[in-house]
């Protein structure tokens, strides 16, 4: 049976959960024809017994894709954070169904690792940045809820997926925080070049860190989504970001 609603399935990032996107799914779900979904993924339930591995991320993945369809659903909005970010870009490459993505600081790129490999000196400036970002009592909790194998697997979904990007051609938006010191500036302007297609837009909000949707400007933030997608492929009347740059040919 084909619906007429459209899908929205929003993917969280590593040592997160759906609960960094709260704010933003709440008011997606007050738009009569979206309906909105999310899941946790594996291993991030608490669950240490089973070992988990990057590949049960991306059938994850495939998994809330192929219920969608099968269901009936012949448009899907996606979105994704952080890592959920190169998690939505390989699900926006690899399904027709996808229309529009969405992605928050994703993490194509880390503070620390220069092409795939750890460089310390970056590694210790962000730190401390990091811990006053979020604070050391939320960062401890949120790196002890993963089993200690997972930081490994991080680095190897990325690295299985980073030109998955390259092959997404729908409307994409991309947001970043100025002040994240977890994912880089070369990060989204990564994902920017590497999307084909000329409907794009990567939105700067200024003094707004990782966490785009638990910040200050969660509420003009989930307004650009929002807006991004009730235009029709149209974005020469989108409108502005706190700083932006934006291609249209």
């Amino acid at each position: 049976m084909e619906l007429f609603r459209k899908a929205i399935l929003v993917i969280h990032g590593f040592a997160g959960g759906v609960y960094d996107q709260e704010y933003l799914t709440h008011r997606l779900e007050l738009i009569s024809n979206y309906d909105v979904f999310t899941f946790t993924l594996p291993a991030h339930d608490g669950d240490f017994k089973k070992k988990i591995t990057y590949k049960d991320w991306i059938k994850k993945v495939d998994s809330e894709m192929e219920f969608l369809i099968s269901n009936g659903y012949k448009k899907i909005y996606v979105i994704g954070h952080s890592m959920g970010g190169v998690l939505a870009s390989y699900a926006a490459s690899k399904y027709p169904q996808v229309k529009k993505l969405v992605l928050v600081a994703p993490a194509f790129r880390i503070s620390g690792f220069e092409n795939t490999k750890f460089n310390i000196n970056t590694a210790l400036t962000s730190t401390p940045k990091i811990f006053e970002e979020y604070g050391a009592q939320l960062v401890t909790n949120r790196l002890l809820k993963l089993p200690a194998n997972c930081y490994i697997e991080f680095f190897k979904v990325v690295k299985e997926l980073q030109d998955c990007i390259k092959e997404v051609k729908i409307p994409t938006l991309i947001l970043r925080g100025t002040s994240d010191f977890i994912v880089p500036q070369e990060s989204v302007e990564y994902a920017y070049s590497s999307v084909q297609n000329n409907l794009k837009k990567l939105v700067m909000l200024e003094k707004t860190t990782h966490d785009v949707f638990r910040e200050n400007k969660k509420a003009q933030a989930t307004d650009l989504v929002i807006e991004f997608f009730k235009n029709k492929n149209n974005l020469l009347n989108f409108p502005n970001g706190i700083t932006e740059n934006d291609k249209e040919n």
